[in-house]
C-alpha cells in the first residue's frame, strides 16, 4: 500500500504549483507564512509570562537569550488544520523556502506539529518537475545552523529596536524607534544630504558647435590656447573653487562670447582622429539586488513590488527562487538560455563558450543560482499569460538570462579633434589664444551581439540600438570642415545626487549591510516611521531622521557605522556555517563589557534631552531647528520681555538642504508678526488668514477660539505664493470643496476639492484629477460627467486592468482586476477586494468576484456603523 505523504509549503499559490509535480499519495497545505514568533505587542504575550520584565522584549537574556515564541493571531486555525491532516498521514515534507527563513519556518512547523511520523526537509530553487524529482530524492534534515543564523538574527534586531526606541522616545519624542539595519542604511541618506548641503556650487562656460563634412555632427570647446578649458569636475564641491593643482581655465560668458565672434570667421581643420574597436559584455544575471535595482530604473517599481512580484512569478513556477547573492547559472539554465538564443537569433549571436558569472558577495547566504526563467526550456514572455507589472519583470529577467549568453557587442569609437585658428588675438581672459580646440566623439555598433536581446535602460532593445549610437561623418586628419552653429552655453556644478531606491540597494550591498531578503525592509521601515520620504524617485531624509542619526553618531556610534554592521552579517554568516557559536556572540553583543546594555545605561545618564531635540548640523543666524511631537520647527530668541522665543514650523515639503537663511527668516518672521488678515470674508464678515503649519501654506477663515478650535482651513495650490495671495483667491480656496451638482444615474453629490496630488472631482468614493487646462473653481457638472465617463487614470496614466472580468450582473458595470501596492484586488465602482493568495487572478470568475466584492461591501458598512 503507498504511503500517504503531506507536504508543507508557506503560500496557496505555492501549494497549487507543486502539486502538479507530486504523486497523487501526496496531498500540499499552506503555512500562509510565519506560523510562530516574537509577540509583536503586549497583548500578544502568553498570561503566565504577562508579569515578567523580559517578556516585554520577548527574549530571556538572563536564560540564555531564550526566545518567548508565540502563534500570531489568526494562526491557530491554521495550525490546527495542519494537525489534522499530518494526523493522516505516514511522512511529513517540508517544503519551505530554501533560505535561513524558509529554514526556520520549518522548524518552527516541526515545533509546533511535533509530528511522530518521519520528517523529511526538501529544497528546491525552482518549481518544475524536473527539481521537485530531484527534490524528492535528495531530502535532508531540517540544518539547525541556518536557524540559529535566523533566531539570533532576529533575537539582534529585537534587542537593538527594543532597547534603544525607549532611550529614543525619552529624549528626542515619543513614537521614534531606531534598528540594527535600517539605522545604518538610515545614516547614508543623512549623511547624502549633508553633502548637499555642504555642496557651494560653481559656475562655467564652454561653447557647443555643429559642424559639417558630408553631414552634420556636434563637438564642444575643449582647450583654448593650449590651456584645457574647466568642467564641472574640476571644482572643489565644498568651496565652489578649482581643486588645487587644476591647471584649466575657466571661461566667464565675455569670454566665450568674444570667443564665438571670433570662431564664426575663422578656419576649422581636423587634427588628429583615433579609431579603436572594443567589445562589450553582457550583465551577469540578476541577483537580488541588481533585479531591484533594475526594476526601479526601468519599471519604476519599489524594491518591495519588485519582490512581490518575484515571489509570486517563482510561486507561480516561471522563475527561480528570487532572494539570492549568486549569479551563477547551472547547466540547465546554460542549456535553456543557449537555446533560446539559437532559436530566436541565430548561432551568429551565441557566445563561442557558456559564460558563466562569479559571485562578488562575500559569505552568500541565500540560494545558490542567479534568478532566471524557471526550467531547461524557458518560457517566452509572451506564452507566460502574464500581463501588466507581472509580464514586465518576467520579460526582463529573460531578456537579461538570455543575453548573459549571447556573443559579445562589437563596437567602434572615433575620437576626433578639430582645432580652429583665431584670425586675431583676444582681449579678455584668454588674451593670447591663437587656437581654439574643439573634440568630437562617435560610437558605431559594429555588430549588436546580445545588446538585440537587452539593452541597459530601455525595454525595446531596437530603439535602444540607435541611442547607443553617436555616428560621425568619415573624417581624417587634414579635413576642413564648415561651421554650422555656435552657441556658448553656460553650466553650473551640482551637488551629490539623493539616493533613489536603485542606489541605495547598490550602496547597502557594497557595503556588506543587509542581506537579498532585508532591503527591501530597509527601506520600507525608514519610510513609513517617517525618517525618510519619497520625491519622485529620490530618498529625502527629513529632519526627525537627521535627529535619530545626530543622537546615535553622538553616543551610539558603532551601530550605525557600516563596517561594524557589515562585520555583524559575516557573523550571522559564520554562525549558519557553523564557525561561529551563537550564544557567546550574543552575550558578548548584549552583556560583553562594551555591548549593547552597558552603553546604554552609560550614554542614557550624558543624553541632554533638549541637545537631542537641537539639529546641530544647522546654523541659521541664532535660530534653532528642533524636533518635537509634531515635527521639526525653527526657534528664535525674540527680545520681547515676556516672550522668550519665536517658534515657527517647518513646512514637511522642505527637505534639510533646502533650509536657507533666507526661507528660515521668511519663516520666522511670518511667525513673529502673527497672523496677518487679508481682509474680511464677504460673506461672514470674518478676518480671513494666509498662515504656515508643517504641510505647508493655508488660508483659515476666522481665529482659533474655545467655541471655534477647528476654522475652516485650506491648503494653497501648487504654485501659489503666500506672499503674491490676493482675499478673493483665498476666499475661493475655502469654497473647497465646491457641490457641482448630483449624478443624473447615482443621484449622488459630485464635488470639486484639491488633494495630496492635485485637483479631483469626487462622486461615490471614485476620483478623477482634473485636467490642467481646467479650473478647479469654474468646472462644472457637465465637465465633471466627462472626467467620469473617461477610462480612469493612474499616476503613471492609464490604470489598465490586469484581467477585465465582464460586466457586474446587478448593475452592468465593469468588474476588472488589477494588480495593486499590496497584490491584486478586484474592482467594481467604488469597490476594491483583495483576491486571496489561495485564488490564482487567472482563474479567478465572475461569481467568485461578486462574493468577494459583497463581504468587502458588509466589513466598510460595519466599520461606518
Amino acid at each position: 500500500m503507498a504511503k500517504h505523504a503531506l507536504v508543507i509549503v508557506e503560500s496557496p499559490t505555492k501549494a497549487k504549483t507543486i502539486r502538479k509535480f507530486l504523486p497523487q499519495t501526496f496531498s500540499v497545505e499552506a503555512s500562509m507564512g510565519h506560523v510562530r514568533d516574537l509577540p509583536q505587542s503586549s497583548a500578544d504575550i502568553p498570561e503566565k509570562f504577562k508579569k515578567e520584565d523580559w517578556a516585554k522584549i520577548g527574549v530571556n537574556i538572563a536564560k540564555d537569550f531564550e526566545p518567548l515564541y508565540v502563534v500570531p493571531k489568526g494562526k491557530t486555525k491554521v495550525i490546527t488544520g495542519l494537525k489534522r491532516k499530518l494526523a493522516g498521514a505516514d511522512e511529513l515534507y517540508l517544503a519551505t523556502d530554501e533560505d535561513r527563513e524558509g529554514e526556520s519556518i520549518s522548524w518552527h512547523l516541526l515545533e509546533l506539529l511535533k509530528p511522530k511520523v518521519p520528517v523529511k526537509r526538501m529544497v528546491f530553487h525552482e518549481i518544475t518537475r524536473d527539481a521537485i524529482d530531484h527534490a524528492l530524492k535528495d531530502v535532508r534534515d531540517v540544518d539547525l545552523r541556518l536557524v540559529r543564523a535566523q533566531e539570533t538574527r532576529r533575537i539582534l534586531d529585537r534587542l537593538v529596536g527594543y532597547t534603544l526606541s525607549p532611550l529614543i522616545w525619552k529624549k528626542i519624542a515619543y513614537g521614534l524607534s531606531a534598528g540594527r539595519v535600517q539605522s545604518a542604511g538610515l545614516r547614508l541618506i543623512v549623511q547624502r544630504e549633508r553633502e548637499r548641503m555642504a555642496f557651494q556650487g560653481a559656475t562655467y562656460w564652454d561653447i557647443a558647435a555643429d559642424l559639417k563634412k558630408d553631414s552634420v555632427f556636434k563637438s564642444r570647446l575643449v582647450s583654448v590656447g593650449g590651456a584645457r578649458v574647466a568642467s564641472g569636475k574640476d571644482f572643489d564641491e565644498t568651496t565652489g573653487k578649482l581643486k588645487p593643482g587644476k591647471d584649466v581655465r575657466v571661461l566667464g560668458q565675455g569670454d566665450v562670447e568674444e570667443l564665438a565672434g571670433k570662431l564664426r570667421s575663422a578656419t576649422w581643420k581636423v587634427v588628429s582622429v583615433e579609431e579603436k574597436t572594443f567589445n562589450q559584455r553582457p550583465s551577469p544575471p540578476f541577483i537580488t539586488s541588481t533585479l531591484q535595482q533594475e526594476a526601479n530604473r526601468k519599471l519604476g517599481l519599489s524594491a518591495r513590488e519588485a519582490m512581490r512580484i518575484a515571489q509570486r512569478l517563482y510561486e507561480e513556477g516561471l522563475i527561480t527562487y528570487m532572494r539570492t547573492d549568486s549569479p551563477n547559472l547551472s547547466s540547465e539554465a546554460l542549456g535553456g538560455a543557449r537555446d533560446a538564443v539559437v532559436s530566436l537569433y541565430g548561432k551568429d549571436y551565441l557566445s563561442p563558450e557558456p559564460r558563466q558569472f562569479a559571485s562578488k558577495a562575500k559569505g552568500a547566504q541565500e540560494a545558490h543560482e542567479a534568478i532566471r526563467p524557471a526550467g531547461g526550456r524557458f518560457t517566452h514572455p509572451k506564452q507566460a499569460g502574464l500581463s501588466g507589472k507581472d509580464q514586465a519583470l518576467y520579460e526582463m529577467i529573460w531578456m537579461r538570462t538570455v543575453a548573459t549568453q549571447m556573443a559579445e557587442a562589437r563596437k567602434l569609437s572615433m575620437s576626433v579633434r578639430i582645432d580652429c585658428r583665431l584670425a586675431s588675438r583676444l582681449e579678455t581672459n584668454v588674451a593670447g589664444a591663437g587656437i581654439a580646440g574643439f573634440s568630437a566623439t562617435g560610437t558605431r555598433i559594429l555588430f549588436p551581439g546580445f545588446l538585440r536581446a537587452y539593452a541597459e535602460g530601455s525595454d525595446d532593445p531596437e530603439a535602444a540600438l540607435e541611442e547607443k549610437e553617436v555616428v560621425l561623418p568619415p573624417l581624417k586628419e587634414g579635413d576642413v570642415v564648415t561651421l554650422e552653429k555656435l552657441e556658448p552655453l553656460s553650466h553650473e556644478t551640482k551637488p551629490p545626487a539623493r539616493f533613489t531606491e536603485a542606489s541605495l540597494v547598490q550602496m547597502l550591498e557594497k557595503e556588506g549591510v543587509g542581506r537579498p531578503s532585508t532591503y527591501a525592509s530597509i527601506i520600507d521601515t525608514i519610510v513609513d516611521r517617517g525618517y525618510v520620504r519619497k520625491v519622485g524617485n529620490a530618498l529625502v531624509p527629513t529632519f526627525t531622521g537627521f535627529a535619530v542619526i545626530q543622537l546615535l553618531e553622538k553616543h551610539f556610534q558603532q551601530l550605525v557605522d557600516l563596517g561594524f554592521t557589515s562585520k555583524m552579517e559575516q557573523s550571522l554568516d559564520e554562525i549558519a556555517e557553523g564557525s561561529l557559536e551563537w550564544l557567546p556572540y550574543l552575550r558578548e553583543f548584549f552583556l560583553g563589557s562594551t555591548g549593547l546594555q552597558e552603553q546604554v545605561k552609560k550614554e542614557e545618564k550624558l543624553i541632554d534631552p533638549e541637545a537631542s531635540r537641537t539639529l546641530d548640523i544647522f546654523h541659521l543666524d541664532g535660530v534653532k531647528v528642533k524636533i518635537g511631537r509634531f515635527g521639526a520647527y525653527l526657534v528664535k530668541e525674540s527680545g520681547k520681555k515676556g516672550d522668550d522665543h519665536v517658534h515657527a514650523s517647518i513646512p514637511e515639503d522642505i527637505a534639510p538642504s533646502e533650509l536657507s537663511s533666507e526661507k528660515t527668516k521668511e519663516l520666522i518672521d511670518a511667525s513673529e508678526k502673527g497672523p496677518q488678515s487679508l481682509g474680511k470674508h464677504p460673506s461672514t464678515g470674518e478676518e480671513v488668514y494666509c498662515l504656515t503649519g508643517r504641510f505647508g501654506p493655508y488660508v483659515q477663515l476666522g481665529e482659533v477660539t474655545d467655541e471655534k478650535p477647528k476654522p475652516k482651513r485650506s491648503s494653497l495650490l501648487k504654485g501659489m505664493e503666500p506672499k503674491a495671495l490676493t482675499l478673493d483667491q483665498a476666499v475661493q480656496l475655502l469654497s473647497l470643496p465646491r457641490e457641482l451638482g448630483i449624478h443624473p444615474q447615482t443621484l449622488k453629490p459630485i464635488v470639486a476639492n484639491q488633494g495630496r496630488f492635485g485637483p479631483y472631482v469626487l462622486h461615490d468614493g471614485d476620483y478623477r484629477s482634473i485636467r490642467k487646462d481646467d479650473n478647479l473653481f469654474t468646472i462644472d457638472l457637465k465637465r465633471a460627467l466627462e472626467l467620469f465617463a473617461e477610462e480612469k487614470k493612474g499616476r503613471r496614466g492609464a490604470a489598465k486592468p490586469h484581467r477585465e472580468l465582464g460586466a457586474h450582473p446587478e448593475d452592468g458595470k465593469p468588474v476588472n482586476i488589477y494588480d495593486g501596492k499590496y497584490g491584486m484586488y478586484v474592482k467594481h465602482g467604488a469597490t476594491n477586494a483583495t483576491i486571496p493568495s489561495d485564488i490564482k487572478p487567472g482563474a479567478l470568475t465572475m461569481p467568485q468576484a461578486v462574493e468577494l466584492l459583497q463581504e468587502r461591501s458588509k466589513k466598510k458598512r460595519g466599520r461606518r456603523k
